[in-house]
Formats: structure tokens, sequence, C-alpha cells
């Protein structure tokens, strides 16, 4: 039986977090997109240390993570990534459920993120999450 749990990253797995970021983001987006986003290659310590990246841990290995940000009445999910050998096995949709979760407990009810519109697959995986689009912006250094 499968069984993953969430917690906060540490800081001493900085280098994992940044290793599936890469690993999720890098190939899928330069496929599609023609550039890595920023969760691809940043360093994820300050992120860590303000207690924004929550990883994924099935059957002990780190199976994904989600980075949160808080501001005053909504968390932003900054960055989900799924470490390729964790694929397919509805790690991604635990990680938002989490992140839901998460910000129930904390009191907020809103949960936001962006996203590529060229990428497809992610906005059907969170539009059956029950995401809703909101509107549509030029990213802004681009």
């Amino acid at each position: 039986m499968t069984e993953t749990r969430f917690r906060l990253a540490l800081p001493q797995e900085a280098l994992i977090v940044k290793e599936i970021s890469a690993a999720a983001y890098i190939p899928v987006y330069l496929k599609i997109v023609g550039a890595a986003p920023k969760p691809a290659y940043e360093d994820y310590l300050p992120r860590i240390s303000a207690e924004q990246v929550w990883l994924s841990v099935t059957d002990g290995e780190t199976s994904g993570l989600v980075v949160l940000e808080s501001y005053h009445r909504y968390f932003m999910i900054y960055s989900i990534a799924v470490s390729p050998d964790f694929q397919g096995r509805g790690i991604g949709k635990s990680l938002l459920r989490f992140a839901e979760r998460h910000a129930s407990q904390c009191g907020i009810g809103e949960l936001r993120l962006y996203t590529n519109m060229r990428m497809t697959k992610n906005i059907a995986l969170y539009s059956d999450c029950g995401f809703e689009e909101y509107g549509r912006r030029p990213h802004p250094s681009r």
C-alpha cells in the first residue's frame, strides 16, 4: 500500500528540492514553452528557511513538493513539482489537496497559482482539482 505524507522541507534538503524541480520542469517546459521557468533553477534555501516548501514523501522517498507563498488573504502556489520517478501516480493531485487543507487549517479560503497557457496538461489537472481560471496576462519578464 502506498502512503504519502507531507512535511516542511529542511535546510539540508535544498538541493533535492532544486533537483526535483529541475527534473520536473526542464524537459516539459523546454519542449512546450522553449525555456525553463524560474522554479527549475532557483536557490530554495531562502524559501525553506521561510517555511514555504512542503515535501511529499511517498513510501519513505521524497516524491514531490509544493511551494506556498502566504499573502494577506490567500496562499499562492509558487511551484508544484513531482519527481519523474513518481509522475502518473496522483502525487500532483495529492500535493494540490494538501495545499488546500493547509490553507484551510491556516484560516485561508483562497488558493491561487499561475501557469503558462501552453501547459494544457497542467491546466487540465488544476481544473480537475477545482481551480477556476481567474484571468490571463503576459509574463512580466517576457
